[in-house]
């Protein structure tokens, strides 16, 4: 970085504790914006300081409600239109990236949908995490860095110290992530074959696989209501498991999530602070992604490689 390429981080409302702590990473404060709320529920955003000719980087994932969304559109509008150099978003949750394709007639594919928005309104580059499908990449026009929460969960992972550990996906979609985490810890890999009666409503689920013995850990990007993790753990348990934990990139936990992973066998739920949990649960627990990001955002300032910062 050079004296005539600085940077400034801001951050949206809903994401400042995480930008905060990517802040104190980097070494530098965080950037002053306004956010002016109309009585009717429209709100309006401005920088309060300059920030021509400038990187921009601008924190906020995108989870529900869609004000988060909303809030980063406007972001990006008024960096454009306040002459930044270039403007990044930081969107560690990418929100709509369960509608990445049409998996029946006439629906929407939000993910596409979400992505012309950030392109149009503005941005240069994007940097994420663990995008529900890696194709995602391909709906943006400009460069994405896809980061993944493994820099956080392998190391916790073996700082458990678990014998015959196993690693298992809840259902097929999430086969390729777990095969990683089952090649990078050198243990065998366990999957269920999970069916929907309808949308977070999950019907049956198989284990394909041995667990008898096993100390089983889940592996998924997105825990919603938690029906489907809470259930792939009591069937594993009932298969002669010895424990089950699961990890997953982003806490979104709906109601009511928190209630069934309380009264749920598994002894652990492990998210990164991709997304806030203000929810009360002995349970859960959040390990934070900001050095991860930090060590992001130093790189595309320094046209240094990310890759390098991968786990694996």
């Amino acid at each position: 970085m050079t004296e005539q390429e600085p940077f400034l981080v801001f951050s949206g409302t809903k994401s400042r504790y995480l930008a905060e702590k990517i802040c104190n990473h980097l070494g530098c404060p965080l950037g002053n914006m306004n956010i002016l709320h109309f009585a009717d529920g429209e709100f309006a955003v401005s920088f309060e300081e300059s920030i021509r000719g400038k990187y921009v980087f601008l924190v906020q994932s995108t989870f529900p409600n869609s004000d988060n969304l909303m809030e980063l559109l406007l972001m990006i509008d008024a960096a454009k239109r306040a002459s930044a150099k270039s403007i990044i978003a930081v969107v560690p949750y990418f929100g709509w990236a369960r509608q990445d394709r049409k998996d029946k007639p006439r629906v929407s594919i939000g993910a596409k949908l979400v992505a012309d928005l950030m392109s149009v309104a503005g941005i240069d580059r994007i940097i994420t995490m663990d995008l529900h499908a890696d194709q995602i990449q391909g709906f943006f026009d400009v460069p994405v860095d896809h980061l993944y929460a493994s820099a956080v969960f392998a190391p916790y992972i073996e700082s458990l110290n678990l014998e015959n550990l196993v690693i298992a996906t809840p259902d097929v979609g999430g086969s390729k992530r777990a095969s990683t985490y089952s090649k990078y810890l050198h243990c065998p890999l366990v999957l269920c074959n999970k069916t929907r009666a309808k949308a977070n409503v999950v019907e049956t689920i198989q284990i394909i696989g041995d667990v008898k013995d096993k100390n089983v850990i889940l592996v998924d990007d997105i825990v919603d209501t938690a029906g489907t993790i809470v259930k792939a753990a009591e069937i594993m348990l009932d298969a002669g498991a010895k424990s089950v934990r699961a990890i997953a990139s982003h806490c979104v936990m709906s109601d009511p999530a928190t209630e069934r992973v309380n009264n749920s066998r598994l002894e652990e739920l492990i998210f990164t602070d991709s997304i806030p949990y203000t929810k009360d649960s002995s349970k859960v627990k959040q390990l934070s992604i900001a050095k991860i990001f930090a060590n992001a955002i130093r790189c595309v300032i320094d046209n240094t490689s990310i890759s390098s910062q991968y786990v694996m």
